[in-house]
Parts: C-alpha cells; structure tokens; sequence
C-alpha cells in the first residue's frame, strides 16, 4: 500500500511538472544556455514549490480530522470533477508560451527564482487537494500516507526536470515540434484518469 501511495504521488508529480509553461521554456532555455544542472536547478525550485503545496493539502485535510467522514462523498466527486476538467482543459490546443523571465546567475538564485514564481499561484493548492480527495487520502488514511504521497508528487516533478535538462543536453536544441503536445497530451490523459478513479471510489463509498 506504502508502495502504491508513493507511486500514484511520482505519477501526479510528473503529470502535473509536464505541461510546458513558462517554467518549463526557461528550463530549456537555461539548459540551452548553461548546460544541464542550470536547467535542473530552475525546475527544482518548481519541484520544491509543488511539495510545498501538496503538504498543505494534507495538512488541511488531516486537520479536519473526524470531520472527514461526514463530507468524504462530496470531497471525491468534487475532486474527481475537479480532476477532469484539468486534463479536459490541458487537451485543447494551447498558445506557445514564452519562457519566464528571472534575474538569476548562479543555481542557487535560479531554484529561489523559479519557487517564488511557481509558489505565488496559490491556486495550486485546489490542484493537490483535489487530487487528494480523488485518491482518497481525505478518508482519513493518517498523516504517513500523506508524507509518501507528498514525496511522490516532489519526486515526480524533479525527476520530470531532469528528464527535460537531460533531453535537451543530449540534442542540444529546441524539442521537435510537437513535443509540448504530446507531453501535455500524455499529462491531460493521466489527470483525466486520476479524476474517473476518484469518481468511482466516491460511487463504490455511496453503495
């Protein structure tokens, strides 16, 4: 079970790093320009930043307490909805995006740079506990599936930036065109996936 948590986490964390905004075009461009660990350190600020909010949610949740029996049901359907209506979003066709811009020279500047920007979207948060309701973690599992799935989801995001700083080291260019819609394709099923499975624990619960 321990092992599943972590995983479906590393899964999320993946799924929700992809996309490429404009966190993911400076990565690119920052290993273009500064080799690998440039583009490593930006995400890795994303990655912290993402941790941060997905210990939140557990937080809150676990913070409810015995309450959580009560509105369960509602919190499932409402995450598994919630769930869906992000990968719906992330399957239409997106305008290309430009890299964002910070004034960072060195790696530690760089990951303080990108976790300021990724951390001041507070709607992030709806994110994770949407999908923490939707995995079912709201019912009240206790506070160590939280911390693994927590870990999985910082995980998963950093492995996803040293996947891109690698990828682009390796070609040194641009990805092919249509890399970002595939990837953000491939995201969009896995979300959509997550959202039909906490829609179908909030069933079985109401049986």
């Amino acid at each position: 079970m321990d092992a599943l948590l972590f995983g479906k986490g590393l899964v999320l964390g993946v799924a929700i790093a992809a996309p490429l905004g404009p966190i993911g075009a400076l990565c690119i461009n920052r290993t273009l320009e500064r080799g690998f660990w440039a583009g490593v350190a930006g995400g890795l600020g994303t990655a912290i930043a993402d941790g941060v909010y997905a210990a939140m949610a557990a937080a809150g949740f676990n913070a409810l307490g015995s309450y959580l029996d009560w509105i369960v049901f509602p919190l499932q359907v409402a995450g598994g909805l919630f769930l869906l209506s992000l990968g719906v979003t992330a399957l239409k066709p997106r305008p290309e995006v430009s890299a964002a811009s910070v004034q960072a020279h060195s790696l530690l500047s760089t990951i303080a740079a990108t976790f300021l920007l990724t951390i001041a979207n507070p709607a992030t948060i709806l994110t994770f506990a949407a999908i923490f309701a939707g995995l079912g973690l709201a019912a009240g599992e206790g506070g160590w599936e939280g911390v693994l799935l927590v870990a999985g989801v910082f995980f998963g995001s950093l492995a996803w930036w040293f996947f891109l700083s690698g990828a682009v080291t390796v070609v040194r260019t641009r990805l092919p065109e249509g890399f970002a819609t595939l990837v953000s394709r491939v995201s969009a099923f896995i979300l959509i996936a997550f959202g039909i499975i906490a829609l179908l624990h909030a069933a079985l619960n109401a049986i």
